[in-house]
């Protein structure tokens, strides 16, 4: 078993007892924050969120030292004790948001998600409104997974950049776990990089390389000019793109199980399936409002 931190191994003899119960402080607080998460709001959700990807980035920079010191070095203890506290308040952070995310049941859904752990889950909540979003190309929008948006200089962000950040996560955290047989949205990705990835050798994206030639000045040096000049995709954007398919349909099951939540119905079909009628309508998995078998363009409600 992996032996607990002591937050008071770092003090000398001479700390003091309030030094001490102050250096446990995080470890108590702990059982507090769990058991008030789901009372927390979603402004002070969003704020332990972006706090905890701040730790989790200094962490990782304090490990990264470490390492870089004890090649030629001793590293020194301040440095280590930086290391393991961070770790400590990093974990404590993720209980707490974990249980808010716990104690809804769309962030119950969500954590079913092989890929998706209780910060996304809480992230997606705190970051997203169903009130404000009838369908979930609101929320695609929102969250920047449209890619005919433009933001140009000296205009508003057209999209929230904390909720796209958010998605970016969720969509590599599809790739990394594609590969294991209970994953759902990772074998997307797999399919449509495929898809995708027939299409552009035979030439499919002539037009779309061209255009991208144009758009931008690429340095003739790089994988992405070498690709764009023959006409194909560079392989960032295939992978870019077939990310964007399974995080969107990530989003409208999310949106799906949200809007059931909160209205007991069904949200409106999307516009590929009820005006287009050339897609097929696909059921969240592990959804928590059993739907009937799918049909082709239509599902009942």
């Amino acid at each position: 078993m992996k032996a607990q931190l002591d937050p008071t191994a770092y003090a000398d003899a001479d700390t003091t007892d309030a030094e001490n119960i102050e250096a446990n402080a995080i470890l108590k607080l702990t059982k507090d924050l769990k058991k008030s998460a789901a009372t927390l709001s979603k402004d002070e959700v969003r704020y332990l969120v972006d706090f905890y990807y701040q730790i989790q980035g200094e962490r990782i920079r304090a490990r990264s030292r470490l390492r870089a010191i004890s090649e030629t070095d001793q590293p020194h203890e301040v440095i280590a004790w930086l290391s393991d506290n961070t770790s400590v308040l990093e974990k404590q952070i993720a209980r707490a948001v974990t249980a808010y995310a716990e104690s809804i049941l769309v962030g119950q859904w969500s954590m079913s998600i092989m890929g998706i752990g209780g910060i996304l889950a809480a992230g997606l909540l705190a970051h997203i409104d169903i009130e404000k979003a009838p369908t979930s190309g609101h929320i695609e929008r929102f969250g920047g997974l449209d890619p005919t948006i433009k933001w140009e200089k000296g205009q508003k962000r057209p999209y929230n950049a904390k909720l796209k950040v958010l998605f970016w996560k969720i969509g590599e955290s599809f790739v990394k776990v594609s590969g294991n047989e209970k994953d759902f949205y990772g074998k997307i990705y797999l399919k449509e990089k495929a898809h995708l990835t027939k299409i552009n050798e035979k030439g499919g994206f002539k037009h779309v390389a061209a255009q991208a030639l144009i758009d931008k000045k690429y340095r003739k040096e790089t994988e992405a000019y070498k690709a764009y000049s023959q006409g194909r995709l560079p392989l960032a954007q295939i992978h870019a793109r077939a990310k964007r398919k399974a995080v969107k349909l990530f989003v409208s099951h999310w949106h799906e199980v949200a809007y059931r939540y909160r209205w007991g119905k069904l949200p409106p079909k999307p516009y590929v399936i009820d005006i287009m009628g050339h897609a097929d309508y696909i059921p969240p998995p592990n959804n928590p409002f059993p739907e009937p078998k799918p049909t082709k363009g239509k599902r009942k409600k």
